[in-house]
């Protein structure tokens, strides 16, 4: 079973040999056994890595992910062959009902903001905590009242100050960008490992997003990212180390222990589950305390 998260930071040449990922630097040379990897994140604009190496990574589903000239990421391997059974897979999820995804949306929603309201109590701010804990009572199917929307300007404001703005360039929203993005990827390769699409979400619907069901799905993961950030844990020197290292924090999912990135595998499966029987007892969260 693969568990592994690989981070190459510097200069480097990675290469296939024998079922195991090489890594050369100058006389220093790294094996690791590729079925042990479940992601490879290449930190470094001056790495290269050979078309035998990616190729069988994507054979083996591990997700590659790419970052730009500042570390943030920029792009992650797709294999095209997912699933023995996407075909059947991508016709289910079609046929989703439209009862079954404003459900879902809604308790994906409140546990968001449960989430949210759990960071502003960690934080003091208890006026806040309650207001987001009345939000949470009080979400629509589908959201239709934007509860998500009005929840988040209070979570946002009261811990960043007011006028703080997820738009701006500013050092957190690096770090929260960072941290996202690395469970965004994570989500997406669960979803391709089930044969589903991730650009058939039940929420957003953008046209231009690869990546719309994985938003759907991440947007109750977003306050465990946050609350790293809030805890002052991270800085210029180690936001990346740090926020890669979330995948392999312990949470509580279902009653058992275990690490972040196979607990977001159990979530997918279950939210399908859901989706295609309506088995309410299917949605479940993770609790964490990091």
């Amino acid at each position: 079973m693969s568990f592994r998260t690989i981070v190459i930071e510097s200069a480097s040449k990675l290469e296939y040999s024998l079922n195991y990922l090489v890594c050369r630097k100058g006389t220093e040379v790294k094996r690791v056994l590729i079925d042990e990897i479940k992601t490879l994140v290449i930190n470094s604009l001056q790495v290269s890595i050979t078309t035998s190496l990616i190729s069988e990574l994507m054979r083996k589903k591990v997700k590659i992910i790419f970052v730009d000239n500042e570390h943030n990421p920029l792009g992650e391997t797709v294999p095209y062959q997912n699933n023995y059974y996407s075909y059947r897979k991508i016709k289910e999820q079609i046929t989703f009902t439209e009862y079954r995804k404003n459900y879902l949306w809604k308790k994906i929603i409140e546990r968001k903001i449960i989430n949210q309201a759990m960071n502003l109590y960690l934080k003091d701010k208890k006026i806040e905590y309650e207001m987001l804990i009345e939000y949470s009572k009080t979400v629509s199917e589908g959201d239709i009242t934007n509860r998500e929307g009005h929840s988040a300007k209070v979570y946002f404001n009261s811990i960043f100050g007011k006028g703080f703005s997820r738009d701006q360039d500013l050092k957190v929203n690096k770090y929260l960008n960072y941290g996202y993005a690395i469970i965004l990827s994570s989500i997406n390769r669960e979803i391709k490992s089930l044969g589903y699409l991730t650009e058939l979400g039940i929420h957003h619907k953008g046209e231009s997003n690869s990546f719309n069901l994985s938003c759907d799905f991440m947007e109750p993961l977003r306050p465990i990212v946050d609350l790293l950030v809030l805890k002052d844990e991270v800085d210029d020197n180690n936001y990346r180390e740090k926020l890669i290292g979330l995948l392999s924090k312990k949470v509580q999912y279902n009653n058992k222990e275990i690490f972040l990135d196979n607990a977001i595998k159990l979530l997918i499966e279950d939210y399908f589950n859901y989706l295609s029987t309506g088995d309410e007892s299917k949605i479940r969260f993770i609790e964490y305390e990091l």
